[in-house]
């Protein structure tokens, strides 16, 4: 009885971590051109989609944005991503 409540458990812990994925990438995949958004959620979403798509565009557009963004966070974030993809480009 206890081996199928592991299984159970097992199987209810993978299934809500692929969900988790699912939706974040769902999240990132529609907030990708919001990086000039009026929300701050939807301008970090923007950034992380940003991260995994290094392109010489990107930096430059990332460039725009910090001279743009007034959040500390925001700016420090950009600023971080910005660095990994000129060191992706090199």
């Amino acid at each position: 009885m206890s081996r199928d409540r592991g299984l159970w458990v097992l199987l209810a812990v993978t299934a809500g971590v692929a969900a988790g994925w699912t939706l974040s990438r769902r999240y990132l995949e529609r907030h990708k051109a919001a990086l000039f958004s009026p929300r701050l959620r939807r301008r970090h979403a923007a950034l992380g989609y940003l991260a995994g798509h290094p392109a010489a565009e990107t930096v430059t557009l990332l460039r725009d944005y910090l001279a743009w963004e007034k959040h500390p966070a925001l700016r420090r974030r950009a600023a971080r991503v910005a660095r990994e993809l000129e060191m992706a480009l090199e």
